[in-house]
């Protein structure tokens, strides 16, 4: 896809209709590449997400000896782990736009008796590492960011024997979590964590999966794991990105006569946090076919409600909703009274800074919103009108002003679309089967 590719939408007039199947989950995959590259023998792997930013992660475990065998379509392959015995990549790692892979795999590259380098796209290497560095760090580990930004990729990783510790996560980070209990599985003794809120418990759930032994405390803030350990091959059916399927779930919430359903979407309670917060504004959303496997999944049924009506984002809700705050704030564009959206300071260091972006977006189409540092505050019932924007290398930003033009008056166009590849492929493919 061209660098320049953009999309243009218009206010869809009759609704959205149909059934769609989301892409698998990205958090999901990367670990699952990870995780299964290192493991003992091989597994099946179902509905991968074919992401850019997932396959990067796929092909990194690669260079460290894993195999891909392809299955009957891309989502779906077998995956030859190493049996914890990888080797030193031939060349340095592209992580092209993916934090997650770049914070996951320094984790494991760190403990492993080899030197590495990751690097990434002008967007990666503008987003901190010091966060990773900083505990893995205290492990023992040899990590040094070589980006022309402090603290930023480049990283240069020489691999070593790690020390267990405890660890205090200053901010609520899934990323930093894992690449700290990654390194800790690598690593003689008992690796804790302590998170001052639950966050997404993906890599939990899979050490579960893998048989890697991994305690987890009642209220989820302490988690901990005891290495050296084996991973044993496990088949895996990856479900729909509940991220990716937030922009529908907004998108059929807020155009008079939609309703569609969404199948097989990923229902983890560290992930569901749009549904409870779009219900609380008043949107009809129904959860059938639930099934609470290891990661829990079901269909998801969106129908046009009215008119939304204004929340506050409670500051617990905000680790699991960090995703789906620019789609959520398009939402609010178009609610009664105003929304409240604070303590996301996160969102500054994004794939661009999206408090900046939503704000510039939102008002570009004529909305109403005051910008804080850690947030925004909408104030909606006011039309949006259509606007040519920005996408700012952010794929999120996106779909999310996407969905905005689907409801707004006139046309619609975000420029430099091709980062939608990043989370989502086959996104306007969608777009074009729910309106048409």
């Amino acid at each position: 896809m061209p660098s320049d590719y953009c999309i243009t939408v218009s206010r869809a007039a009759s609704g959205l209709h149909g059934v769609i199947t989301v892409p698998g989950d990205k958090s999901i995959s990367h670990r699952v590449a990870i995780l299964g590259a290192l493991a003992d023998g091989s597994l099946q792997v179902q509905n991968y997400l074919c992401s850019e930013d997932c396959l990067n992660t796929l092909r990194a475990m690669q260079q460290l000896g894993a195999t891909v065998t392809p299955g009957d379509c891309p989502q779906n392959f077998t995956l030859t782990g190493t049996g914890m015995r990888p080797h030193a990549p031939k060349q340095d790692i592209d992580c092209g736009n993916s934090g997650t892979g770049m914070r996951l795999m320094a984790g494991v590259l760190a403990a492993l008796p080899f030197n590495s380098r990751l690097f990434g796209d002008e967007s990666l290497q503008s987003r901190p590492m010091k966060r990773i560095i900083d505990p893995l760090a205290s492990m023992g580990a040899r990590l040094t960011a070589c980006g022309k930004k402090a603290g930023c990729a480049p990283l240069s990783i020489e691999g070593c024997t790690l020390h267990p510790i405890r660890y205090e996560l200053p901010m609520a980070s899934a990323q930093v979590k894992s690449a700290v209990l990654l390194a800790g599985m690598l690593t003689e003794g008992t690796t804790g964590v302590h998170q001052p809120a639950v966050t997404r418990d993906h890599t939990e759930r899979l050490f579960s999966h893998f048989g890697v032994p991994c305690s987890v405390s009642e209220d989820g803030l302490d988690i901990s794991v005891t290495g050296p350990v084996r991973i044993k091959a496990a088949d895996i059916v990856i479900p729909g990105d509940i991220s990716s399927a937030a922009f529908w779930l907004v998108a059929a919430s807020i155009v008079p006569g939609s309703e569609i359903t969404l199948r097989h979407v990923g229902l983890n309670p560290t992930r569901d946090a749009i549904i409870t917060v779009l219900r609380r504004m008043g949107a009809d959303i129904t959860v059938t076919n639930r099934v609470d496997a290891g990661e829990p999944y079901g269909d998801i049924t969106v129908k046009a409600a009215g008119k939304l009506t204004a929340t506050t984002v409670l500051k617990e809700e905000i680790p699991n909703l960090i995703d789906e705050i620019p789609v959520l704030a398009v939402a609010a564009a178009f609610a009664e009274g105003t929304t409240v959206i604070r303590n996301a300071a996160e969102l500054r260091v994004k794939e661009s800074d999206r408090i900046a972006t939503t704000a510039g977006n939102l008002r570009a189409m004529g909305g109403e919103v005051e910008e804080f540092p850690d947030g925004l505050e909408i104030t909606g019932g006011k039309p949006l009108h259509g606007a040519t924007l920005e996408s700012y290398g952010d794929h999120r930003i996106a779909m999310g002003f996407l969905v905005a033009g689907l409801m707004a008056e006139g046309e619609t166009t975000l420029l430099h679309c091709q980062n939608i590849n990043t989370s989502y492929p086959g996104f306007e493919a969608h777009l074009h089967e729910l309106t048409n």
